[in-house]
């Protein structure tokens, strides 16, 4: 099939998605269920017409205000419906019609929850991240078994054992205990595509959330005790592998050798 349809159901099941996912950012740290009760306003607590839920055409309809009192609807709503959308097509442009995708979107859209969640409450809620390690495996696992080939699933193990090791070490340090938590699920994803991309996606983390803690500390922002959330780093270090793990392994690797003399 044309990779064009494949772009298109995945942007449209991304826009739902985030539609999705502005619910499970806004719910699940507060323990709220996510099915009930339906979306409302805050304010007047009136429900949300069906025709104002279509993800960024609602909020663009309504002008970003409640239908009801008037509030104002944060633009996070229809910025995180497009982000899903326009990630979800990236992640499609990655992989292709594979049996890969769908593991892969589903991280996309567990990156997105939790960035946000991060930023918002500095906590990487349980409820998101343990039940991602099962996702994963269930996912990844048949293709394996399909494949006849098991290294990339041990490959996937080792690498997510690694890093929880590495992170636990680490936390030491300082580092948070959901960062810890959430490492062996970055570490299985990446170390499926192989280790080119679990060490990019390290490295990429440490220098994401390194260089923005350095600025804000010169500037006077932040002190050296300061809590600054690493999961965003974390995770946008991990979709950076998921993208270009190898091409920048080789680009580093090639940049280490020495000139001839």
């Amino acid at each position: 099939m044309p990779e064009t349809l494949l772009f298109g159901i995945v942007a449209l099941f991304g826009l739902a998605i985030g539609s999705f996912l502005n619910v499970v950012i806004h719910r699940v740290p507060e323990n709220e269920s996510l099915v009930a009760p339906g979306s409302r306003c805050p304010r007047c607590e009136k429900p949300i017409r069906a025709r104002h839920n279509v993800p960024v055409l609602g909020w663009l309809m309504l002008r970003g205000k409640c239908a009801d009192c008037g509030e104002p609807i944060s633009v996070r709503y229809p910025l995180v419906e497009a982000g899903t959308a326009a990630l979800f097509v990236a992640v499609a442009a990655r992989f292709g019609w594979s049996w890969e995708l769908p593991a892969y979107l589903y991280l996309a859209a567990v990156a997105i929850a939790l960035t946000m969640i991060d930023f918002d409450r500095m906590q990487l809620p349980s409820k998101i991240v343990i039940p991602s390690y099962g996702v994963a495996i269930a996912l990844l696992t048949p293709v394996s078994i399909a494949a006849g080939d098991p290294s990339a699933l041990i490959r996937a193990a080792i690498a997510a054992l690694a890093l929880y090791l590495f992170y636990a070490f680490v936390a030491i340090f300082g580092m948070g205990g959901g960062d810890v938590k959430l490492s062996p699920l970055l570490g299985f994803y990446l170390g499926w595509l192989g280790w080119d991309a679990v060490a990019v996606g390290v490295f990429a983390g440490f220098m994401i959330g390194g260089l923005p803690a350095i600025v804000l500390l010169i500037i006077g922002k932040a002190k050296r005790k300061s809590r600054i959330p690493f999961g965003p780093s974390m995770l946008a270090g991990a979709l950076l592998a998921v993208f270009a793990g190898t091409p920048l392994a080789t680009w580093y690797l090639d940049q280490l050798q020495l000139p001839p003399v």
